[in-house]
């Protein structure tokens, strides 16, 4: 298998905990159901479903040298992602992720990313240090960013001429982490993937639908922008044009990775050579075969 990446993915790499039930849920629910452990993590999601799409990605990320990290590193390569740059900690435990999910949606979720933004630019020493790129010769092809990482290793993205001749695709990670990425509002090549409540975050208001997201968020200087709202309308578009397409209607069985899986099947898309109009129609339809069980996990 040729192992050369066609993308890297830089955030978040580690196990999700799911606890999932047919019923509706509320705060004190004490439900029968069940409880999964997998790969998880907003880079790792993405990257999986482009390895299903046949690209191969990269991860640039930190994994622990305990034994969960041994065996998420495992898992990883056995999937088929490139895992030479990710950087291996002596020190930090693997992180972790842990939700709980019932009929009505997402109940609550607690993400343990700390080895990850403790670890800071250290994942990122590949790019600099002329195995990827270097800050006279930047990395040119297509990057995932998640915004699981720090407000200030963000920050220096935003400047660094290592990321100055990239495609940026981001993520927020979740609503609680949106304002991160205020900074890469400003650069050139930075798409921003959020869902509405996120783009209002960064606006600092909110919206009915998101077109009216993706016109505020580009009115503040984004580049690029996608826009999500559940089973209501998704836009993509940048300054010269915005497109709005309706997701396909499913009964949803799972939320957790949905937002991953969206935005890795339209860089997928695009990195194929489809259009705008195509694409934004098959990550929809990615999205709706997640949430509703037909994708494998």
């Amino acid at each position: 298998m040729n192992n050369q990446p066609d993308i890297l993915c830089i955030g978040s790499v580690l196990w999700d905990v799911i606890g999932r039930s047919a019923s509706h849920m509320r705060q004190g629910s004490d439900v029968p159901g069940r409880i999964t452990r997998l790969p998880g993590g907003v880079a790792m999601n993405i990257a999986m479903t482009l390895r299903r799409f046949g690209l191969t990605p990269a991860l640039l990320t930190t994994i622990g040298k305990d034994d969960e990290g041994v065996e998420l590193l495992n898992a990883c390569i056995g999937m088929g992602l490139n895992c030479d740059y990710v950087y291996l900690s002596e020190d930090l435990p693997t992180d972790r992720y842990m939700a709980v999910e019932g009929a009505n949606g997402l109940i609550a979720a607690i993400a343990d990313a700390h080895s990850l933004e403790t670890a800071g630019d250290k994942i990122l020493r590949v790019l600099a240090d002329g195995t990827l790129g270097s800050a006279a010769q930047p990395y040119e092809g297509v990057i995932a960013l998640d915004g699981n990482l720090t407000l200030g290793l963000l920050k220096e993205i935003t400047a660094s001429p290592l990321f100055a001749a990239a495609d940026l695709r981001v993520a927020p990670a979740s609503p609680g982490k949106a304002e991160r990425l205020a900074p890469l509002l400003d650069h050139p090549h930075a798409t921003l993937y959020v869902n509405i409540q996120e783009a209002g975050l960064l606006c600092q208001t909110t919206f009915q639908t998101s077109n009216e997201a993706a016109i505020a968020l580009i009115a503040r200087g984004a580049h690029g922008v996608m826009v999500t709202d559940g089973g209501a309308c998704a836009s993509f578009g940048n300054a010269a044009a915005i497109i709005t397409q309706t997701p396909p209607e499913v009964l949803v069985t799972r939320v957790t990775g949905a937002g991953d899986t969206f935005m890795a099947a339209h860089i997928a898309a695009e990195i194929r050579g489809e259009d705008a109009e195509a694409a934004l129609t098959t990550a929809l339809n990615a999205a709706a075969a997640y949430v509703s069980g037909e994708t494998p996990l």
